[in-house]
């Protein structure tokens, strides 16, 4: 029985803060339009045009994504870094004969030019999907388990009818996770090849 695990990005595989940072420093430099690029790091998960919203009127937010996204890629790939056990877990996985998806609200060309600059290899990378949303790829890649940082990400995981799975690394705490509904909360990805062993046995047993 192959098994699909589906991965959120930002804060999940990767600490992609420091770069977002500078690409909101770049754009605010660039507009003149003040924002806290500490507090805007402070909650990522929703899509990009959530967050311009804060600094920006509703009818310049499209024009402030599309600068941002154009910013990104010189001031954000090579200040990220990959979380503790974000290739143990894809290596995991694959090592049970398994497959691994990325499915993150980021853009799909941006969530790849992250994967390739940190030598990250799921089987596949889907962009532009937020909460429920993501169940949409999440189904259409029959995955098992989506692993995710945000109580989004558990929304996409029941939606999808997938195990929701969330790690500590992002804006909400394990006791947070656990009362959104996470069915297994794990500190950070170090823990997860653990828990995938005894997941896959057990699915084994039940097959």
């Amino acid at each position: 029985m192959t098994l699909t695990v589906g991965f959120d990005l930002d804060m999940t595989l990767i600490d992609s803060r420091p770069g977002i940072r500078a690409t909101y420093l770049e754009l605010s430099a660039r507009t003149g339009v003040r924002i806290d690029a500490d507090l805007a790091v402070s909650r990522l998960g929703p899509p990009l045009e959530h967050e311009l919203a804060h600094w920006f009127p509703e009818e310049h937010v499209a024009e402030m994504a599309a600068a941002y996204r154009e910013i990104y890629p010189t001031r954000a790939i090579h200040p990220t870094r990959a979380l503790p056990g974000a290739e143990g877990a894809i290596s995991a996985v694959r090592a049970a004969g398994g497959r691994s998806v990325v499915v993150t609200a980021k853009n799909g060309p941006h969530a790849e030019l992250h994967l390739t600059h940190l030598g990250l290899e799921p089987d596949a990378v889907i962009g532009g999907l937020w909460a429920e949303a993501k169940a949409e790829a999440l189904r259409a890649e029959s995955a098992d388990v989506y692993v995710g940082d945000h109580l989004g990400d558990i929304r996409g995981a029941r939606a999808a009818s997938a195990l929701a799975v969330s790690v500590a690394t992002g804006p909400y705490d394990e006791e947070a996770l656990r009362a959104a509904g996470a069915d297994v909360v794990l500190t950070d990805l170090t823990a997860f090849p653990s828990w995938w062993t005894a997941y896959t046995a057990s699915a084994d047993a039940l097959a």
